[in-house]
């Protein structure tokens, strides 16, 4: 079965992996205090849980069966045993909900850091590491691996020292009670580690087995809610609910598994912990009727005995989320210590205002190992002039738009803005510099003005400006309710040429010195690319601009056309030039003009 973007890396992590859980410790450190508080509570509610049965001895030997005593004094005795067991379940509750309300707030805090922290250096990385890693996978790094990290700090650390001690004070106190009658039970315990252990070990595997399972689910729903219109394009609906169902059912199976396994470990322990409390009865019922035993000691060895097996049940549970949570831990620690292979500059160089001269100088690049997609490029774009990329699909056009970008870095030569190295520049001020429209434009779900301003800043004023310059006026005076127009999902719906327009206003708010146009009038209708043409007339003036096109009203107003294929420039010079010999672009022109179709 595919994995759907996800698959587990190696086997579970050890609990004692003492690396793992130093890295883990860096995290809890700014909630050290509230964590030793917790701590703290632990000590209460441990304390709290093994007083009861102390009250009930106490209760039984003193006060019930005591004859020595009056009715009177027996029956205030009773009262005050009865309110001091009622302030210690009081404390109980108050511990405990404190101790629970403080680790979700710690648990929370802390998967709340590692979540924006996981985050923000996947903004940071390489195109190159998004093209190797599924988007399934990534999500379940940021989705079920910090859930499985939550539930450890949560439900795990904190009461598994709640049950450490418990289990260490009931062995004090049964031996305390009885010394012979503890040595007996003390015989069930390594019997009941025994089983424990083998359980967990089980348990841990179907536990990691659950998990990779919904991680497959939820990649494959993902995937496909993504791509529904492709689905229903296509018709591939049934094959969707036949995939869905398998892996739905694969889930399904898994979490039987699990319950059949603890369905046999609870009944198991209970069984083990009813067969210890009839051997209680009979030879503590035994002591009892000899006088070598009071009543009220052999009412709270079996209650000791009860919350003894209690932790040991849910040992195996504990255990296996501990094991499933350093697995994850240390998946998260892998995508945080992926390093950005585009480096930033240790001492950027820094321009006031440039020019926009290009350069590039036999630049070669490759996605794959012996797949050529750019071979020895070397390209001149001159300050303030626009040029024109054309090329079949796969010639490399946009590649060296990313690479100017610095999405990637060519594996030979090197491109230089005004001389100066590309990569000798800020990386955020050189994707200022540039400004990108894009076929695809992504909308926010906002208002029309916030989705033009974004991040920079712009007046109200500005933008009107800038919108009446470029004719757009009559684009957004066609909306509801203009500029505060609410747009994107649940908001008024934008064509094709609409959200081109949208893209041409938000690069222009940025006023980039070079302007790319990648195939950005591809698929628009008659009337925007009317306003699209005044458009581009304002922003190409005074700036260098690059024009991947496949319309050629906008390819033949280019001052240079540069003719790409297999990776290599085959072509170069004006509209008229070009068309005047026998050329692969002329073919191209042709080809366009006759099918009635985009040049390609």
């Amino acid at each position: 079965m595919m994995n759907f973007g996800y698959q587990e890396e190696g086997p579970p992590r050890s609990v004692g992996d003492i690396h793992l859980w130093r890295r883990i410790s860096t995290f809890c450190m700014p909630y050290r205090t509230l964590l030793a508080f917790a701590l703290f509570l632990s000590l209460l509610v441990t304390g709290a849980t093994l007083s009861l049965p102390y009250l009930m001895q106490n209760g039984i030997d003193n006060y019930i069966t005591n004859q020595l005593l009056s009715t009177e004094l027996r029956l205030s005795g009773l009262g005050r045993t009865a309110i001091w067991y009622g302030s210690f379940i009081a404390l109980l509750f108050l511990a405990s909900f404190s101790q629970i309300l403080t680790l979700e707030w710690i648990g929370q805090s802390i998967m709340h850091t590692i979540r924006q922290r996981l985050f923000l250096h996947l903004l940071e990385l390489d195109m190159e590491f998004f093209n190797t890693h599924p988007t399934g996978k990534l999500v379940t790094r940021l989705t079920n691996d910090i859930q499985n990290m939550h539930e450890m700090f949560t439900s795990v650390i904190v009461t598994l020292f709640n049950d450490f001690l418990r289990l260490i004070g009931i062995l004090i106190l049964l031996f305390w009670i009885n010394p012979e009658l503890a040595t007996t039970m003390t015989l069930f315990v390594p019997i009941a580690l025994i089983i424990t252990v083998f359980f967990a070990r089980l348990a841990r595997e179907r536990f990691r087995a659950i998990r990779t399972q919904l991680a497959k689910l939820n990649s494959f729903l993902a995937e496909a809610i993504a791509g529904i219109s492709i689905l229903q394009l296509f018709g591939r609906e049934e094959s969707s609910k036949k995939t869905f169902n398998e892996l739905s059912e694969g889930y399904l199976h898994r979490t039987l598994q699990q319950i059949k396994l603890f369905g046999t470990f609870m009944p198991l322990t209970e069984f083990m912990s009813s067969v210890a409390i009839a051997l209680i009865i009979w030879h503590g019922g035994g002591e009892v009727i000899q006088k070598r035993l009071t009543l009220g000691e052999f009412v709270a060895f079996l209650s000791y005995m009860r919350l003894f097996f209690q932790p040991l049940r849910e040992l195996s549970q504990k255990y296996s989320i501990v094991q499933s949570a350093m697995a994850s831990a240390e998946r998260i620690f892998q995508l945080l210590d992926t390093e950005n292979r585009i480096s930033q500059p240790a001492n950027p160089v820094k321009v006031q205002k440039f020019k926009g001269e290009l350069q590039f100088t036999n630049v070669s690049f490759n996605y794959e190992k012996n797949t050529p997609v750019l071979d020895n490029i070397s390209l001149n774009l001159p300050a303030g002039q626009t040029i024109a990329l054309v090329g079949t699909t796969g010639s490399g056009k946009t590649t060296l738009v990313n690479l100017l970008l610095r999405f990637y870095d060519p594996q030979k030569g090197n491109i230089t803005l005004d001389d100066i190295n590309i990569a000798d520049l800020d990386l955020k001020e050189l994707r200022t510099i540039i400004g990108v429209i894009h076929q695809d434009v992504f909308i926010l779900q906002d208002t029309l003005f916030a989705n033009i301003v974004l991040d920079t800043g712009c007046s109200r004023q500005t933008v009107e400006k800038i919108l009446q310059r470029t004719g757009m006026t009559r684009f957004i005076n066609r909306l509801p309710g203009g500029l505060d127009t609410l747009i994107g999902e649940g908001g008024q719906e934008l064509s094709t040429g609409e959200k081109q327009l949208l893209a041409f206003a938000r690069v222009l708010c940025r006023a980039p010195e070079i302007l790319i146009l990648d195939e950005a009038t591809a698929a628009i209708d008659t009337e925007s690319e009317n306003i699209l043409e005044e458009a581009i007339a304002d922003s190409f003036k005074g700036r260098t601009s690059l024009i991947i096109a496949h319309r050629l009203s906008t390819i033949r107003r280019a001052d240079q056309i540069i003719v790409m294929s297999h990776g290599k420039i085959v072509e170069q010079g004006s509209h008229d030039q070009l068309l005047r010999e026998d050329s692969h672009y002329a073919k191209l022109v042709a080809i366009d003009l006759k099918d009635g179709h985009p040049l390609e």
